[in-house]
């Protein structure tokens, strides 16, 4: 949403002990998303439940009036990459919905996204879903203390562009995350290994890939947010927390409750689950 300015923020461990309950709040919601969503359910009904969600957990939705942003989360069906508008347009057995929310909680902020399949998809859709999520793991694979943010950008795009041929977005990237929604660093989603600032322990990053079926590029619409496939064709994104560590990442937010509820949900297609 916007470009971060400033130092990389190292955390204390209390500190990132409170991020950690922001951005499983985040997860806590988008859990309460995989429990409703269902053909007919709309994406403003999405936007009500997690603002309502959110705030009755002694918190605020993040994305609410941030640069202007208008609503609670970021709703983006099929060839919308990010930062779609919820509206009043019934869901329907297919779509490829991307959420993507945060909160701040005791000052701190959580911020990640999750992509769901509502009922029967085409195998290419399903598969650009599970490939998106798998490189989410590649990238974070890399957060560790003393590599560079090349080396994450580097390990989403061989996966995506270079091993399935998928388009990964350039315009748009991860972030740092801390007291404010963006800091240093910038994680782009390509790279080359070996390049870009060096990872310090302790800085927390929102990692995101965001990977189209076609071409790379994009185009924002006149509202001046909703970000779209110059081709039309789906695109998929994908969103933890995580805290760089010297030897391995940990992940701040919990995908394996949101996982819980799209198994348990007859109207979504789940897509695969992969440990770290």
């Amino acid at each position: 949403m916007k470009r971060p300015n400033g130092m990389m923020i190292q955390k204390t461990e209390d500190q990132i002990a409170l991020m950690k309950q922001s951005a499983v709040l985040v997860s806590q919601t988008l859990t309460e998303v995989a429990k409703m969503l269902k053909p007919g359910v709309t994406t403003m009904q999405i936007d009500k439940l997690c603002g309502e969600f959110v705030r009755d957990h002694k918190a605020i939705p993040s994305f609410l009036n941030y640069n202007g942003y208008p609503y609670n989360v970021c709703a983006s069906i099929n060839d919308v990459v990010v930062h779609g508008f919820p509206n009043n347009i019934a869901l329907k057995d297919g779509d490829v919905v991307s959420i993507d929310m945060g909160v701040i909680l005791n000052g701190w902020h959580g911020d990640h996204a999750y992509t769901f399949i509502l009922g029967e998809a085409s195998e290419e859709a399903k598969q650009i879903v599970n490939i998106t999520k798998e490189s989410l793991y590649k990238g974070i694979e890399q957060a560790v203390a003393g590599n560079r943010v090349g080396d994450i950008g580097f390990a989403i795009q061989k996966f995506t562009e270079k091993e399935h041929g998928y388009g990964v977005v350039r315009e748009l990237v991860g972030h740092g995350l801390g007291r404010s929604m963006h800091e240093d660093p910038q994680v782009p989603n390509y790279g080359k290994k070996g390049n870009g600032t060096k990872l310090k322990e302790n800085i927390v990053l929102a990692i995101e890939p965001m990977i189209n079926l076609g071409t790379k590029d994009v185009y924002t619409e006149d509202d001046g947010w909703t970000v779209r496939t110059r081709d039309g064709k789906v695109s998929v994104h994908f969103e933890h927390d995580v805290c760089v560590k010297k030897n391995k990442a940990m992940i701040l937010s919990d995908y394996s409750i949101i996982e819980a509820a799209e198994a348990a949900n007859s109207n979504l297609t789940p897509s695969k689950v992969f440990t770290f």
